[in-house]
């Protein structure tokens, strides 16, 4: 498995976008993002470390079914690769083997890079026996591991030492845990004791700072909260966009997907005077919006629907993308692709 293949499913979940992104990003990379929140945020969470950075959750079953995904998919297929090579190397079959996911990024605290590991968490239908053994195929490892069967795959194309090796667990029947060894090692601890915090282990529900933005979430089906350096850090933007962003500390974005897009993003930062800054920014970049919709009216609806808010520390940026801007962009692919075709 290639290392881009290894972290596809971890980073793509966790830059499910800002904005019209996070529809198209999670309808490319396969994972239609669906989430809801529960009241203490969802269950697998009790199998995340506290030190975990980002954290998103997906409902992938009830955004596969939405009316948008199925838009995009007639309007503009896009290539499977990552999801293609996954089921090759493991046997899983994202549309349809699982229901729903919780992910994260966990900082690496064993080297000086920014870059962390990931984890992903997915409910769903497995045959952990043909997952097993396609692993086994391509060359992993099985080993036991505190009464689970670990299932160790080397990353002998990254140069990097076994730590950063991938790894896939099954904590209980339908629940399978796939990416770093040392984080499924990690959520099989949690699930045998729980949180110990004499033992040094506890999950991220002992996190009070992250716990409380997943907690502030509105209902919807797709939301990421995390840190924005860890963000950025992954990302990789140049240091001269980077330099120019005022100085965010947490983030989350929540949304929810059916015919259309709507949601809100939502930014902590370091002061009020950040704060301010921030919303400068984003007031420039609407104002350019606004003046650039011409007249397209679904764009104009988005441009009317975008709302600043916040106040102190925190900036909201709620937005609405109608199904009209979907069905504008689905006929703009017709069109390019009919020349080919005739």
């Amino acid at each position: 498995m290639t290392a881009k293949t290894r972290y596809f499913v971890i980073v793509s979940l966790l830059v499910l976008g800002v904005g019209l992104g996070t529809g198209l990003v999670a309808y490319y990379v396969g994972f239609p993002a669906g989430a809801f929140v529960q009241a203490g945020g969802p269950s697998e969470l009790q199998y995340i470390p506290r030190t975990a950075t980002v954290v998103a959750y997906a409902n992938v079953g009830e955004i596969m079914a939405s009316e948008l995904r199925q838009k995009l998919h007639a309007a503009m297929p896009m290539p499977g690769n990552g999801q293609k090579e996954l089921e090759e190397r493991t046997g899983i079959n994202i549309e349809t083997d699982v229901d729903r996911i919780v992910a994260c990024l966990n900082p690496d605290l064993e080297t000086t890079g920014t870059r962390g590991a990931g984890m992903v968490l997915a409910r769903g239908r497995f045959n952990e026996t043909k997952i097993e053994s396609l692993m086994r195929e391509h060359g992993a490892q099985v080993e036991d591991y505190r009464g689970k069967r670990l299932i160790v795959a080397t990353t002998p194309d990254s140069g990097e030492p076994m730590r950063h090796s991938f790894a896939a667990a099954f904590l209980e029947p339908g629940l399978v845990s796939l990416g770093s060894t040392k984080l499924v090692r990690s959520a099989i601890d949690l699930h045998q004791t729980g949180d110990n915090p004499q033992a040094g282990l506890q999950s991220v529900t002992g996190n009070d700072e992250l716990m409380n933005l997943i907690k502030s979430l509105e209902t919807g089906n797709a939301w990421a909260v995390g840190r924005f350096d860890a963000l950025q850090a992954q990302a990789k933007l140049p240091q001269e966009v980077s330099s120019r962003i005022p100085a965010i500390t947490w983030f989350a974005v929540s949304g929810h997907v059916n015919g259309g897009l709507r949601g809100v993003i939502r930014a902590e930062t370091r002061d009020d005077e950040a704060a301010n800054n921030l919303r400068d920014v984003v007031r420039g970049f609407l104002a350019l919006g606004k003046l650039q919709s011409g007249g397209r009216p679904e764009v104009q609806a988005m441009m009317q629907s975008l709302e600043l808010g916040g106040t102190g520390k925190t900036v909201a940026l709620s937005f609405t993308v109608p199904a009209e801007v979907f069905d504008a962009v689905a006929a703009m692919s017709n069109r390019v692709k009919k020349p080919a075709d005739q």
